[in-house]
């Protein structure tokens, strides 16, 4: 960092800060993770400076047959790992990706299914503020407030759905789910009406490779994820299609490339492909299975000592890598933005996040996400969650006499008001020189 000190001082000075923030609390924030410093000298590589539009062995400009192995290498290593025959890594990002499936799959117009963003979707499953949601006709399917069998899921009803909407794709995944996904059901239904079945696995993918979730590969068409989550890499995606897949569209794999590039991208970031070729290998590993163990373990004890302090947890607990509390009956509705800011205060990173049955907006929602792939990063086990279970009830004790103004147009102001209060709060600063202490003895990568 010596010569990035000496060229730009005010970045290196920001990138030290966030380091030393990093460092200092706990990074809760279930889609986060921290990466290798292998992977993070492969993004930092002279590979960012070569363009490579295409694919290997066919790209538009000369001088790739480096890049060419980098990418052939990325590729076998994700078809290795997830067991598929096909993997495109040019992805920038989760979204695009997801977003290069309906291109591949969809016309403009035609009906898709996804689970509803207020019951733990994600905005590309066709939200109405994603593009996903403006150029496709979208059904979202929810959750049902009463766990049953360890599913949320109401099969009969989202059955009842896709025969009367018939979608031509239909989405399974989400980013704020905390039980396992029994893909073999939503086979079932699309599978009856023909559609053809994505997982999105970019939360549990580091959990599916290290055996601690089922996979989708036996009974979907097209899997995506990102790299960055539970699977630890750089940030970017990936688009994998199955046997199951190539059954249904041989022409499938070229449907995604081209959607990939020319479809919605230009050239790709070959230092990212190159720590995604890292982070696959790191996550083949032996020890990334025990890391993923952890994982799960560690959100399981979170989650019952959470219950302890009677906090509603939503599906009652964790069967994977993360926590979503619905604060309406501890803290009222649209809690979770109260919620997320005395945290951070006190060295907290978590967000704030909508739950089933939301009375108020993704902006003000009334539940938080918290979960624990970064923190069993950096070594931190069962006894670290009791702990860190207790610091959290003792924050959110801090806050329990604000309620959010049920009148949207009194939310800013009281929001401003109790920012300027919750940050000369005494314990909440307490509680952030305990946790800065607790963190130091965990060192990031």
């Amino acid at each position: 960092m010596n010569q990035l000190k000496k060229i730009d001082k005010k970045i290196f000075y920001l990138i030290q800060k966030e380091k030393k923030r990093q460092s200092e609390v706990l990074e809760m924030i279930p889609s986060e993770n921290f990466t290798s410093l292998a992977v993070r000298q492969a993004m930092g590589s002279i590979l960012t400076n070569k363009y490579s539009e295409g694919y290997p062995k066919k790209r538009y400009y000369g001088g790739n047959n480096i890049i060419d192995e980098i990418e052939t290498l990325a590729q076998e290593r994700a078809k290795k790992l997830f067991k598929v025959p096909y993997a495109n890594v040019q992805p920038y990002s989760g979204s695009p990706a997801n977003l290069a499936v309906y291109l591949a799959t969809c016309k403009p117009k035609d009906i898709v299914m996804g689970q509803h963003l207020f019951a733990g979707g994600h905005l590309t499953h066709g939200f109405k503020v994603s593009a996903t949601g403006i150029f496709y006709k979208t059904v979202q399917y929810s959750i049902k407030d009463i766990l049953t069998d360890d599913d949320l899921f109401d099969y009969q009803e989202i059955r009842k759905m896709a025969f009367q909407y018939r979608p031509k794709l239909f989405w399974v995944g989400a980013t704020a789910y905390p039980l396992k996904f029994h893909y073999e059901k939503f086979a079932c239904i699309a599978d009856e009406v023909g559609a053809y079945l994505v997982a999105d696995i970019a939360h549990i993918a580091g959990l599916i490779v290290g055996g601690v979730h089922p996979s989708p590969v036996p009974y979907v068409h097209i899997i995506t994820t990102t790299t960055h989550k539970t699977l630890r890499g750089p940030r970017g995606a990936i688009i994998m299609i199955t046997k199951k897949g190539l059954k249904k569209d041989p022409d499938l794999p070229r449907k995604i490339d081209s959607a990939v590039f020319p479809g919605l991208g230009g050239g790709p970031h070959n230092h990212q492909t190159a720590a995604i070729a890292v982070a696959l290998k790191e996550a083949s590993s032996i020890s990334f299975k025990k890391y993923a163990a952890q994982i799960v373990k560690n959100a399981k004890v979170l989650a019952e000592e959470l219950k302890k302090f009677k906090y509603k947890l939503i599906g009652n607990g964790t069967q994977n890598h993360l926590i979503l509390m619905d604060l309406t009956d501890s803290l009222g509705s649209g809690a979770g933005v109260l919620a997320q800011e005395a945290l951070d205060i006190a060295g907290i990173t978590v967000n704030k996040n909508t739950i089933p049955g939301e009375k108020f907006s993704p902006f003000y929602p009334s539940g938080i996400r918290l979960g624990t792939p970064a923190l069993t990063t950096r070594g931190m086990k069962e006894k670290e969650m009791k702990k860190i279970a207790f610091w959290i009830n003792q924050v959110l004790n801090e806050i329990n006499a604000f309620r959010l103004p049920a009148d949207k147009n009194k939310i800013h102001l009281y929001l401003k008001n109790f920012k300027k209060v919750i940050s000369q709060n005494k314990k909440l600063k307490q509680i952030k020189k305990e946790i800065k202490k607790f963190c130091l003895q965990f060192p990031i990568p």
